[in-house]
């Protein structure tokens, strides 16, 4: 799987190069995610599939708004009407330029999310495991259409993750899904460590 992260901003692409230099099969991208050819382009959506504002709008402008007409029916009739943060869904667009979009919520509804965050991981997570091991309506393995991945920065427009800390989950992201094999920490202290080096160099005691 061949991943792009594009921005046009500097702060969210200068983050992205520390981060994730020398990781395989990963490019940045500056400028607009829409001007890419790809696969799959993933959405920092809401739970709900709404796609009127920030970066979704821009894609509902782009595919059409029955791109939010699609997404709303596969989350009701697949996720029990609510796409929760962790799990992705994959739908068409329409566009032969960009054949797919994968929903992947960083929040249920619109809000700030700050620093001490895990969602943008746990979002690009669940898009990564979507491709690998999901399937299309058809029953035809994801994986056997989609081989490059756009993502935008996660959850850095209304929830405003520091640039450094999205970065960080990104690429800790790319990191257990692609290169590393599934595993589970040994103790709740080794969990707690792990949850929160995703946002901090200086885990502490959380209860």
């Amino acid at each position: 799987m061949k991943i792009v992260l594009a921005t046009p901003d500097d702060a969210m692409a200068a983050a992205w190069e520390a981060a994730c230099h020398g990781l395989p099969e990963v490019i940045l991208q500056r400028g607009s995610i829409l001007d890419l050819a790809c696969d799959a382009i993933v959405s920092p959506a809401n739970s709900f599939g709404f796609m009127d504002g920030g970066l979704d709008l821009l894609y509902s402008e782009h595919f059409g708004w029955d791109l939010q007409l699609r997404l709303r029916r596969r989350i009701l009739d697949h996720h029990h009407g609510e796409l929760l943060v962790g799990q992705a869904e994959i739908v068409e667009t329409g566009n032969d330029g960009i054949p797919f979009m994968i929903a992947a919520p960083t929040m249920r509804v619109p809000m700030y999310l700050g620093e001490a965050t895990v969602n943008p991981y746990l979002a690009t997570r669940a898009a990564l495991l979507l491709v690998r091991h999901g399937a299309l309506p058809s029953g035809e393995a994801i994986s056997s259409r989609v081989t490059t991945v756009a993502f935008p920065a996660m959850g850095t427009g209304v929830g405003r993750v520091p640039a450094a800390i999205c970065a960080r989950q990104m690429r800790q992201a790319f990191h257990d899904v692609l290169l590393a094999s599934p595993r589970l920490p040994t103790s709740w202290a080794e969990a707690s460590e792990d949850h929160q080096r995703l946002y901090t160099d200086s885990p502490t005691r959380l209860q």
